[in-house]
């Protein structure tokens, strides 16, 4: 758990509301939230993870054979939960965030994805991002995976990386060595000036690195990118091949 003389985000939200069209067939009948990896729902690995750091109210949001996912949501015990509804319209990532605020409270919380998926270090990376926490020069501190060691991710990466903690976007035709794992703090005043309905979340990241605010900090332990079949079996194997 973490100190006390840390900044514990109570609040948090886990975007569970996406179409997870790259996971078909799998997710033609099984919202991607409730995928299983290594007996368990995804869903329910974020869920535990929050629980484990010291989050006391847990907003879902839903879209996508979203009466699955609510239920399955609803019977979690170990915190408050909320559900955010996007049935009507799929808000992306950041109008998902916005809709939920009025659950969220006034402090910076966290947003983590439903399939952001961790085999843990030393430390919980949890607490690892709320000891890193500086609200006086951060607007978000994101949580980063080194791109060469994330298990089922192809990508060419996210963000550059300065001694500080400071991120840039990877340049076009480079490669960068830091992935966004899809967890991170936040504070809910950046949404103050966002358009209504859909938007991405890279809205802010980028108006926080135009002023020098959006950190990130490498995650302990290794990342698990599920987001295909193959992924999914990766996953697998590397959970069990930690567990042995």
């Amino acid at each position: 758990m973490l100190s006390d003389s840390h900044f514990r985000p109570d609040h948090a939200i886990v975007l569970s509301a996406g179409m997870g069209t790259r996971m078909r067939p799998i997710t033609a009948t099984t919202p991607k939230p409730l995928v299983e990896v290594c007996g368990t729902a995804m869903l329910d690995h974020a869920l535990l993870r929050l629980e484990k750091g010291g989050i006391k109210k847990c907003v879902v949001n839903v879209h996508y054979l979203a009466d699955l996912v609510e239920f399955h949501a609803a019977k979690f015990k170990g915190m408050e939960m909320a559900i955010s509804d996007e049935r009507g319209m799929l808000l992306e990532t950041g109008g998902g965030v916005k809709k939920a605020l009025p659950m969220l409270g006034d402090s910076p919380f966290v947003v983590t994805n439903s399939d952001s998926l961790w085999v843990e270090g030393v430390m919980p990376n949890l607490e690892h991002l709320a000891n890193a926490w500086d609200p006086e020069k951060m607007d978000m501190l994101l949580l980063l995976a080194l791109q060469v060691n994330s298990v089922g991710y192809d990508g060419k990466g996210d963000f550059e990386m300065d001694s500080e903690g400071v991120l840039a976007r990877r340049q076009e035709k480079r490669i960068a060595p830091f992935v966004y794992s899809g967890t991170m703090i936040i504070k809910p005043e950046l949404f103050a000036d966002t358009p209504d309905g859909p938007f991405s979340l890279n809205l802010l990241f980028d108006r926080a690195i135009e002023q020098g605010r959006l950190y990130g900090i490498e995650g302990d332990g290794m990342w698990l990118h599920v987001g295909t079949p193959e992924g999914l079996k990766d996953a697998h194997t590397a959970i069990a091949e930690s567990a042995a």
